[in-house]
């Protein structure tokens, strides 16, 4: 199943007296890349949070935004150390003194002064909190990814069509080649007797440069190589797991053969045949770029 980097979802959940609220953001990237931002006092949860993350993505870069709040009166108290501010109110009084300035600092200067006041974290006991989170955090993974695979069948389904024209583009530069051929034999011919007049013309000598012409212009071997090559591309759009990757080595592999059958060719219509595979091609890959 085709799945995109791109998703969005959030989650939410309660217990042990805090609300947790998780936001994440996935989009295209070469490898897997996880970020979480969340309270400092819970870094050491971020290790469980990527194990939960790597279970369901294999690709993509993907942020994750976590806030808590109390679900009831903040447990949180503030630390005021008396002594320090007493330090800081006497020194700055005696330096005041010696410069004979004024001293009159208000009680919010004193307090702002460091560490003499500080909020108190409250221990807490991260086993305890973590499945309340985990739950917040799987709710807000399973959004995305729901998201990530409804793009995913979009993607496929223009994928498949884009397919489908490449296809029978190909199918036309297949029967015009043998056409392109004759072409060039009766103007080789034509031009020939324009030239000689009456001249005998050497039909061994004409039929050898028409050999050596369709032997350059063959692409019989690249046109089998494309269809292999669309059919992988096919089926790898059935399959389940990571298949960015081997899509745009596919991608790459058909530019080689149509830029082959282009160097190859010089009939206009298969040039202007060749053109349009490519712009398909390119559309392809930009898609391909997005997807898991």
């Amino acid at each position: 199943m085709v799945k995109s980097m791109t998703g969005y979802g959030r989650g939410e959940s309660t217990g042990n007296g805090k609300i947790w609220s998780v936001e994440m953001k996935t989009v295209n990237h070469r490898f897997l890349d996880i970020n979480i931002k969340l309270p400092r006092q819970y870094s050491l949860l971020e290790e469980k949070i990527r194990s939960v993350v790597k279970k369901q993505a294999a690709r993509g870069r993907i942020d994750i935004y976590i806030k808590v709040e109390e679900e009831n009166e903040s447990s949180r108290k503030v630390k005021l150390d008396k002594i320090l501010a007493k330090e800081y109110y006497n020194n700055l009084r005696e330096l005041a003194e010696t410069l004979h300035i004024n001293f009159a600092p208000t009680v919010i200067e004193i307090a702002s002064l460091p560490e003499v006041m500080d909020v108190e974290q409250p221990e807490e006991d991260l086993d305890q909190i973590w499945p309340s989170l985990e739950e917040a955090i799987i709710a807000a993974l399973n959004s995305v990814m729901q998201m990530r695979e409804s793009e995913g069948k979009e993607l496929a389904k223009d994928l498949h069509g884009r397919l489908n024209t490449i296809k029978q583009l190909v199918e036309k530069i297949e029967d015009r080649n043998p056409q392109f051929v004759e072409e060039y034999k009766a103007k080789l011919q034509e031009r020939v007797s324009e030239l000689a007049g009456e001249i005998d013309i050497d039909e061994d000598r004409l039929a050898a440069e028409v050999v050596i012409m369709a032997d350059r212009s063959n692409i019989t071997e690249e046109i089998v190589r494309l269809y292999s090559h669309l059919k992988q591309f096919s089926d790898n759009l059935q399959k389940e797991g990571t298949i960015g990757r081997k899509l745009d080595f596919l991608v790459q592999e058909m530019h080689r053969e149509v830029n082959t059958i282009g160097s190859k060719s010089s009939d206009t219509e298969i040039s202007n045949l060749v053109v349009n595979i490519k712009s398909e091609l390119e559309k392809i890959k930009e898609q391909v770029q997005n997807i898991e």
